[in-house]
């Protein structure tokens, strides 16, 4: 009887980010994908920064309801008006919360780290930085929310002078559209692009 590998998807790479959903597979969930300990040294590096774009995002972005719901005798009943506008739409661009740890919109994954054997399944290029653990695509709700995520990625590399290596807007060819990030442990080329499948 074949051994039966089993992975801790549990085990957390950072506070809001763990194994499982950096290695998970919903189109092949039968394919071997269990990244090395470089892999996930390099999943660990980019969760850095998802975990900053989480904050960031929710800071600027997503309303604490506690704080909309309460009237401001200084701004009066417009104000108020406007403030629980403001706050519809914002629940608009994410309309769920994280309760674990701080509460906020959580950054959803798509696909972090992808075997050799995933990665052609899938269809992905041979050089991926998949392959390494060295990338994400982060699922958005609207462009809105993809073009404000890519602005504070970008954001944060300038204010860390730290550099990223992709950060691709992508679409396949039924529509769907993600934000794809990639950061390497050295030689990162800062490469912003659009690509259409």
């Amino acid at each position: 009887m074949e051994e039966i590998i089993q992975l801790n998807s549990g085990a957390k790479l950072s506070p809001h980010f763990t194994l499982g959903e950096m290695t998970k597979s919903n189109s092949h969930p039968d394919i071997y994908n269990i990244p090395s300990h470089e892999a996930i040294a390099n999943l660990k590096r980019l969760c850095v920064w998802l975990e900053e774009l989480r904050k960031r995002y929710n800071d600027k972005y997503v309303i604490n309801p506690s704080l909309s719901s309460r009237p401001s005798a200084a701004r009066g009943e417009i104000s108020q008006m406007r403030l629980e506008a403001q706050a519809a739409s914002r629940r608009d661009v994410s309309t769920t919360l994280d309760m674990t740890g701080g509460g906020g919109a959580p950054i959803r994954i798509n696909s972090g780290y992808r075997s050799p054997q995933l990665n052609r399944a899938i269809g992905g290029v041979s050089n991926s930085n998949h392959l390494t653990g060295c990338a994400v695509d982060i699922r958005i709700e609207n462009m809105e929310q993809l073009i404000r995520y890519a602005a504070i990625l970008l954001d944060i590399s300038n204010d860390t002078k730290q550099e990223f290596d992709e950060l691709l807007i992508e679409r396949n060819r039924y529509g769907a559209i993600w934000l794809h990030f990639a950061v390497r442990p050295s030689g990162n080329r800062r490469k912003i692009l659009f690509l259409n499948a």
